[in-house]
């Protein structure tokens, strides 16, 4: 199983491109590891999922029933826009221009460990999540987490 541990800076070029940090790159394993899959976080963001973590989630996905508009309205959310990308010879993915838009993308971008994958977040957005944040809060928060049985394995 992939494990992504850090938060990086890295700079966005004019065309849609960083470069991979060589701390995640080190964290990636298998032969398929320099190919992706990007799409729409959650939150507005992009997540960045090394091939062999999207798979499972894209297997998932498709045994959702169709008939379910919940079902259909998610699927439409989430996969419309999944591109799969891979590095290019200089170590550099290249973001598709919807995706950078959908993020609010701009030139300052923070790629952050999310267990088995990683989320790109504009670097001011990112930084805003934190600002009215206490540890008091960080506390509530893993306890009320930690405590529902909200812990599942992620293979």
């Amino acid at each position: 199983m992939i494990g992504f541990l850090g938060e990086y800076e890295v700079t966005l070029d004019g065309r849609g491109r960083f470069l991979v940090p060589a701390a995640f790159k080190k964290q990636l394993t298998g032969d398929n590891s320099n190919q992706f899959v990007i799409s729409r976080g959650i939150e507005e963001c992009l997540t960045l999922y090394p091939i062999q973590t999207w798979e499972p989630v894209f297997a998932e996905i498709s045994k959702l029933n169709d008939f379910d508009p919940q079902v259909r309205e998610f699927r439409r959310k989430f996969l419309n826009g999944a591109t799969q990308i891979e590095l290019d010879s200089a170590g550099r993915l290249l973001l598709p221009k919807p995706l950078i838009e959908y993020a609010g993308l701009d030139k300052d971008v923070l790629l952050v460990s999310a267990v088995n994958k990683i989320e790109i977040w504009d670097s001011k957005k990112y930084k805003k999540l934190f600002e009215l944040s206490s540890p008091d809060e960080l506390s509530r928060l893993a306890n009320n987490v930690m405590n529902k049985g909200n812990i599942v394995k992620n293979d």
